[in-house]
């Protein structure tokens, strides 16, 4: 049975796309079939494989509008053992497609279902906001991974998110766990990162990752070359970090 992650934080800039990005390639590394499902208008996850999110037919958007069927929009084998569902700027339209249709919040987990037994992973990096797209995320998942930068507002919008997850939870996906938080953006440097992860994992009731992303000027350069880290350079503390991090997730 595969395990469905969403990669959620209702917070922008941080590091869920990098975190989609490189683990998703750091476990199909591990040899483990991997799809990633690109569910952010922004299409970053999808520009970040390499896929040139303005020249695909076939996203998640039509999908979730039913224009197209699941096997439609999935680019297999980006890289090895790693396929790719991409997005682009036409997802932004979805709240508004999906006003009014039945059993909105299903509509992704209804597509997904038909896929996901071929996959030992199903990654779903959510948008910087609490709307429909990650409601959907949300029921598609089995659980829900949380991306935070080691920074003085780290925990801003966490409790809110924790809330949000308990609600679908409660109200519409009775299965839903929190997979656990994982820190990004980790400067040894600095007191503050090591007094932010002090705090959260003090006073957070869920699974806090012993893997700590670092800050690392690769990882950011990585996108902007369509790779994830482990293949723009496989030696950089990144790679190490995510491939650290894809093994705590197997055996979590």
């Amino acid at each position: 049975m595969s395990k469905i992650i969403a990669i959620a934080n209702q917070k922008g800039g941080v590091g869920k796309t990098t975190t989609a990005i490189n683990l998703s390639a750091a476990l199909a590394e591990e040899g483990k079939k991997v799809l990633v499902i690109d569910t952010d208008p922004q299409g970053n996850t999808t520009s970040g494989l390499g896929v040139d999110k303005n020249e695909v037919e076939n996203t998640v958007y039509q999908l979730i509008l039913g224009e197209c069927t699941v096997e439609d929009c999935i680019i297999d084998n980006v890289y090895d053992n790693l396929s790719l569902i991409p997005s682009n700027v036409h997802l932004s339209a979805v709240e508004i497609e999906l006003i009014g249709v039945e059993d909105q919040n299903f509509v992704l987990k209804k597509a997904i279902e038909k896929v996901s037994s071929k996959y030992d992973y199903v990654l779903i990096d959510c948008p910087p906001s609490l709307s429909v797209l990650t409601v959907n995320a949300l029921t598609t998942a089995n659980s829900v991974l949380v991306p935070i930068q080691c920074e003085y507002y780290a925990l801003e919008g966490l409790s809110q998110l924790i809330h949000t997850v308990n609600l679908v939870k409660e109200r519409l996906s009775p299965g839903l766990d929190m997979e656990g938080v994982v820190f990004t953006m980790y400067d040894s440097r600095t007191n503050l990162s090591a007094q932010v992860v002090e705090n959260v994992t003090a006073n957070f009731h869920y699974h806090v990752f012993n893997t700590v992303i670092p800050r690392s000027i690769r990882l950011a350069e990585a996108p902007s070359y369509g790779e994830p880290i482990c293949k723009y350079d496989p030696k950089s503390m990144g790679t190490e970090a995510y491939r650290n991090l894809a093994k705590e997730i197997i055996n979590n």
